[in-house]
């Protein structure tokens, strides 16, 4: 068992992707191709991920995915729109694991390490924080955000509907009969056909809302394309006369549904476009995915209290530096030099 380093999607082994799968039954923020969305799409000239991995011969044990900016220390790969990270490991022998990861980690520039947004209650996380505090280092949690949710136990769309506010549910009927009367309405959902038409539909309505200028355009684009493969991607658009008026970027991953981006044109405010489409998809996800939970995903905005139920908390964990014996020195040299190996390697062949 040995603690390597990644700095190439390539040089990484295949079994690697068994980690990622799992991960993704978690969240898709720990799945591969939100990382590799992330890294095509975001990291700017200067900046390098590296998969910091414990192995077993062809076996990779734990990743944690790092980036950083050259001459700045290594941090998370995350990003403005990552609401969740976390650790991905092994389910066998993982005090030896964490223990090999934790050592090697003590020879990069990571420490002080913060790891966020996390959930407190994450398993991988408190047994790597179990290891950084038997080493003598000490961590503690600081809130980050609040996440709402919606745990579907089952119900219908029509029952979960039912147990909204009445005025949730009244102006959801009065608006669809209002837009249908005066213009008419169509809503086209978007999940592996006909993408390059509802991306750009998605970018008309978030340049006609009250959103701020969308800073990331080729990582949302990435995103829905890398999404739509496995069938993740949920992208509705609502036309009136003709042309689209609100939008939502959604995703199903392994039962559970996340509403990622939404917008609607302001010209037509008064129909509530956004009302009328979150609860189409709503009703997509209870009735046809059978999802069993929705996440609002980062915010304690009012209005989501009216669809969720349930608001957890997402931190911040920060670790110091472990302490290391002199006796895992040499160790840790060996494998500190096949890092930089590969590293060498990874910049020649770039």
């Amino acid at each position: 068992m040995e603690f390597v380093c990644y700095a190439d999607w390539e040089q990484l082994p295949e079994s690697a992707n068994a980690l990622f799968t799992e991960g993704s039954k978690q969240s898709v923020f720990f799945s591969r191709p939100w990382f590799e969305n992330l890294v095509t799409t975001v990291l700017e000239p200067g900046q390098t991920m590296l998969l910091a991995c414990v192995v077993d011969g062809q076996n990779v044990l734990a990743i944690l995915p790092l980036m950083k900016r050259e001459g700045e220390q290594w941090t998370i790969l995350t990003h403005l729109y990552s609401s969740l990270y976390s650790l991905l490991l092994a389910e066998t022998n993982r005090q030896e694991i964490l223990e090999c990861l934790v050592q090697g980690l003590t020879e990069l520039p990571v420490y002080p390490l913060r790891l966020a947004p996390v959930d407190e209650n994450d398993d991988n996380l408190e047994s790597l924080q179990r290891v950084i505090e038997a080493s003598g280092a000490e961590c503690h949690f600081k809130l980050r955000f609040y996440n709402w949710i919606y745990r579907v136990n089952g119900q219908s769309f029509e029952e979960y509907l039912a147990a909204r506010p009445a005025r949730v549910r009244n102006t959801i009927a009065r608006k669809k009969r209002k837009l249908e009367r005066e213009h008419g309405y169509e809503i086209r959902l978007f999940i592996d056909q006909e993408l390059e038409q509802g991306i750009a539909d998605f970018n008309a309505v978030y340049k006609a809302s009250w959103k701020a200028t969308e800073l990331y355009d080729d990582f949302i684009q990435g995103l829905a394309c890398s999404l739509s493969k496995p069938g993740w991607l949920r992208l509705a658009v609502l036309y009136i006369d003709g042309q689209p008026a609100a939008a939502q970027f959604w995703f199903v991953v392994h039962g559970k549904a996340s509403i990622f981006k939404l917008a609607y044109d302001e010209a037509w405010k008064r129909y509530s476009p956004g009302t009328i489409l979150i609860s189409y998809l709503m009703e997509y996800v209870i009735d046809t995915d059978k999802v069993e939970e929705i996440d609002f995903l980062t915010g304690n905005d009012a209005y989501k209290q009216d669809w969720m139920s349930e608001r957890r908390e997402r931190f911040s964990l920060f670790c110091g530096k472990p302490r290391i014996s002199n006796s895992g020195r040499g160790w840790l040299d060996s494998f500190f030099r096949k890092w930089v190996k590969l590293l060498k390697a990874s910049l020649v062949s770039s």
